[in-house]
């Protein structure tokens, strides 16, 4: 029997429930799965302090982000799986830019724009068109 992918600091398997301040982002399809405390983490310059693609970079987790993480592109699109009610409300500016990604769906969002404001556990699928324009551009 496989292993769950997220652990404790010691090591050991860490249980499904998480603690009250607690944030655990997976970022599906590759089922890779962070945990941190809200409010804790470092500003990586790109996106808003605390959006997903923040915190994709905390991890070094490659979330593409052609612009800067400056709500100029859509290349950052995620679809929210689990979560939604934890991250900001959409603004105009990231409504309009979304209106011009491929593939919108109902919980589309720009990871440098979504940020997430209440500890829980947040799911997040990154486009199959994202990853292949990733795969293709050389990174």
């Amino acid at each position: 029997m496989s292993q769950p992918e997220t652990h404790d600091a010691t090591g050991s398997a860490t249980a499904e429930a998480i603690s009250p301040n607690t944030v655990r982002l997976t970022f599906l399809p590759d089922n890779r799965t962070v945990e941190f405390e809200h409010g804790k983490l470092a500003h990586q310059d790109h996106g808003k302090p605390g959006s997903i693609l923040d915190i994709a970079l905390n991890f070094g987790i490659h979330l593409e982000h052609a612009c800067g993480g400056n709500c100029a592109c859509t290349t950052c699109h995620i679809v929210v799986k689990k979560g939604t009610e934890l991250l900001s409300e959409m603004d105009d500016d990231e409504a309009d830019r979304l209106d011009m990604a491929a593939d919108l769906q109902l919980n589309s969002r720009l990871g440098c724009q979504a940020v997430i404001e209440k500890p829980g556990e947040v799911v997040i699928e990154i486009p199959a068109w994202n990853r292949n324009y990733v795969s293709e551009s050389g990174d």
